[in-house]
């Protein structure tokens, strides 16, 4: 019976390290998703300051998508 408790902790043990790992890489991934998400943010922010500055000084900015036409 002894032996029984034994694997019994040890396999709960694992399992739990196994939900803390999957924790953990869950909120890692998490955070380098938000990270990406401002970085993208702050970069759309300067694509279209630049824009504006372009429009401003009388530059005509085609979209993509119209260019692929």
């Amino acid at each position: 019976m002894a032996k029984e408790a034994s694997k019994t902790s040890s396999a709960s043990a694992s399992r739990e390290e196994v939900v803390g790992y999957h924790k953990g890489s869950l909120n890692t991934l998490l955070a380098e998703r938000n990270e990406l998400v401002r970085i993208v943010q702050v970069t759309e922010s300067l694509i279209q300051a630049h824009l504006k500055a372009l429009q401003e000084l009388g530059v005509k900015i085609e979209a993509q998508s119209e260019r692929k036409k």
